[in-house]
Parts: C-alpha cells; sequence; structure tokens
C-alpha cells in the first residue's frame, strides 16, 4: 500500500484548511499528524478519509484516485474524533448496517466484537456506551471491511487514563498486523509512545515530515508547546 498526496487543498472562510500538502506513506508507517487547532489535521484526514472533496490537488492509493470512492472503499477506515455512530440502535446493529453497504461476510460482525471485547455490550444502545466503549466500536468498525490504510483522529481526546492506554495498545495491535496509521494528535507523549515518523502542519501548510528523534529535537516542537 502507497498513499500518494499531491498539491492537496482544501481552504474554508478565513483562509483555514489546507494549501498545497503534499507527501509520500509508505506501508506499514505510523504516522502522527501534528499542529495547533485550526492548522489543518483534521482538515486532511477527513480529505483522505473521503469525508471532505478538496479544492484541487490529487490523492492516490496503490495508484487509485481518490475520486474513485466505489474502489477505495475497501481500502481507507477513518475513525472520526466524535464516534459517528446511530446511538439510539444496538452496537450489534451498527456493525451490521456497514457490513451490509459493503457487503461484508456476517461472520466478521462476531469476530470483531470478539476481538474488541464487545460481546457483552452487542445489544446495548450506543447512547448508553462510555466514550472509550464509542471509540471501540468505531475503531471496530473501520476495520470491518479489512482496510489496508487506517485514519484516525484525535483517538483518545476526552479518554481517561486507562482507556487512552487501551487504546494506545490497539493502535500497537493493529499496526503489528501490517495496517499502515496516520493519526491526529496535540499529546506529545502519544506521539512519542507511537509514531514511527511525524509530520507537522501551521497554517494548513506542512512544514516538518521526519523522525520523532529530528521532531522532539527540533525548534517547531519547542515552539509548538511553548
Amino acid at each position: 500500500m502507497q498513499l500518494e498526496v499531491h498539491h492537496l487543498s482544501k481552504v474554508y472562510k478565513e483562509n483555514r484548511g489546507l494549501l498545497d500538502t503534499g507527501f509520500i506513506v509508505e506501508k506499514g508507517e505510523l504516522i502522527a499528524v501534528v499542529g495547533h487547532n485550526g492548522a489543518g489535521k483534521s482538515t486532511l484526514l477527513k480529505v483522505l478519509g473521503g469525508w471532505l472533496v478538496p479544492d484541487c490537488g490529487e490523492v492516490r492509493v496503490d495508484g487509485i484516485d481518490l475520486k474513485n470512492r466505489r474502489a477505495l472503499v475497501r481500502q481507507i477506515g477513518f475513525v472520526p474524533e466524535t464516534p459517528n455512530l446511530f446511538d439510539l440502535f444496538s452496537v450489534e446493529y451498527n456493525l451490521s448496517l456497514f457490513a451490509r453497504l459493503y457487503k461484508i461476510p456476517f461472520s466478521r460482525i462476531e469476530e470483531t466484537l470478539k476481538e474488541f471485547n464487545l460481546l457483552p455490550f452487542r445489544h446495548n444502545k450506543v447512547e448508553v456506551l462510555s466514550k472509550g466503549l464509542k471509540q471501540r466500536v468505531s475503531i471496530g468498525r473501520s476495520l470491518l471491511a479489512d482496510p489496508p490504510l487506517l485514519l484516525f483522529d484525535e483517538p483518545t481526546t476526552g479518554l481517561d487514563f486507562d482507556m487512552t492506554k487501551e487504546i494506545h495498545l490497539l493502535l500497537k495491535r493493529i499496526h503489528a498486523l501490517g495496517k499502515t496509521i496516520l493519526f491526529t494528535s496535540h499529546r506529545p507523549e502519544e506521539i512519542r509512545t507511537l509514531a514511527t515518523r511525524i509530520m507537522v502542519l501551521h497554517q494548513g501548510i506542512l512544514v516538518f515530515d521526519g523522525s520523532p528523534a529530528e521532531y522532539f529535537e527540533s525548534h517547531i516542537h519547542q515552539n509548538l508547546y511553548a
């Protein structure tokens, strides 16, 4: 799996968003996308995940253009900061809706419930779950189609220490399976724990792309958290 991004732009009012961004991601990388609020982190992931249409630019996954959503639907899994689940339906029904939509074998639902320790909650409505459990359901759903590329927008925001640690272990386990992961974060300890590569966005522009060692020794990191 290779992700290619060329001259990608998505601008909102007040010039917030992405400006002429480009990079290449190789199979198996675990990349933290870092920056202040409004730097363009979530915008980038939403464009890559197909939630936003870019103003211009090109994105390809293994040579397939991002515009070809039907071809890419099994290539990219996106977990937004706020889980976009159907709160009034059960955990199992949320997974089954996704499985039906993308013609995924229903055996994958049972496997996912077991893998993410959701069997005790399968009949619970999503609205009664903790944020950590909702995040688990959201991540499990994104993996139903077994995509090689996963996007996580602030995966631990609002979670307590124990649940944050659980999500970190989960991301490491997914990465160990050979998945390529991009995640946004504003937590230095999370970036240091998980990332194999770090990209920094500032006012929609990619201003740093390098190793964790280079990042944590750079003035960019020092200025970001000054």
